[in-house]
């Protein structure tokens, strides 16, 4: 994600070891796992990590895999991509925008809070103070970083390391097991994302793919496509509730 204020309670759990056997995945994901990890690809990103920790360098999340724990890949319903984690003390915890409770909630994501709150008419959700967005990822929407770690203070350190190897066969296996699953691209990295979709979407069915600036205060509001008003969350849920699916109760 792009580099943003944040304010942490309580000094956060970093990755301290490499040690993806401590990282559970909901069913449907296993296979896919396994295959990244005992891979080239998985093994050079393993040891650059390791090496990375030996250093002395601070990695969040503890938890890398933590999205495709809370989500089994049969309940994906709709898929928000972020870049990746939060690089401040505290905010990370495994679900792209997401922070945990406690934490100070970040631009983009107070962003997110307030669309909701004009889509919905609830104007207490752009006053949430509770940033942490596990409830949605427990109804089935998958929170995926398209880069799983990050080093304290930088940004995109861990791009091109080789998450996005698994990141692009998890959207690419959501895009092919499942139909009906909305896709929120926001932002010219998610975006990039869209050949995958395209490539598999004589297979898939329908999907709905929604795509908007990012939500940061930097391009919320810029044209081409403003993420504030793009009414993502009221499409999603229309989309779904045409097919006879759950809303999802942002």
């Amino acid at each position: 994600m792009q580099n943003e204020l944040f304010q942490s309670t309580d000094q956060p759990p970093c990755l301290n070891f490499w040690m993806p056997s401590n990282w559970p995945v909901a069913a449907g994901w296993n296979e896919l796992v396994a295959e990244f990890l005992s891979s080239e690809t998985g093994r050079i990103l393993a040891n650059s990590i390791k090496n990375r920790i030996d250093a002395g360098a601070v990695i969040y999340p503890a938890a890398p895999f933590k999205a495709l724990e809370l989500t089994p890949l049969d309940q994906v319903r709709v898929v928000i991509l972020g870049q990746d984690p939060y690089h401040g003390a505290g905010q990370a915890h495994g679900l792209a925008f997401s922070v945990p409770t406690g934490v100070k909630i970040p631009p983009s994501l107070r962003n997110i809070f307030k669309e909701i709150a004009q889509e919905t008419g609830d104007f207490a959700i752009a006053k949430r103070i509770d940033g942490c967005l596990e409830s949605w990822a427990k109804q089935g929407v998958l929170l995926l970083n398209t880069c799983l770690t990050v080093e304290s203070g930088q940004p995109a350190s861990h791009a091109k390391l080789g998450w996005e190897v698994l990141t692009d066969a998890i959207i690419r296996k959501v895009a092919t097991r499942n139909r009906n699953v909305v896709f929120l691209l926001w932002g010219a990295h998610a975006q990039a994302k869209q050949k995958i979709l395209q490539d598999h979407a004589s297979v898939t069915g329908e999907h709905l793919v929604l795509c908007a600036n990012h939500p940061s205060p930097l391009s919320a509001m810029r044209p081409p496509a403003p993420f504030l008003g793009c009414r993502h969350f009221a499409l999603a849920n229309q989309f779904l509730r045409e097919r006879g699916l759950d809303e999802i109760n942002w």
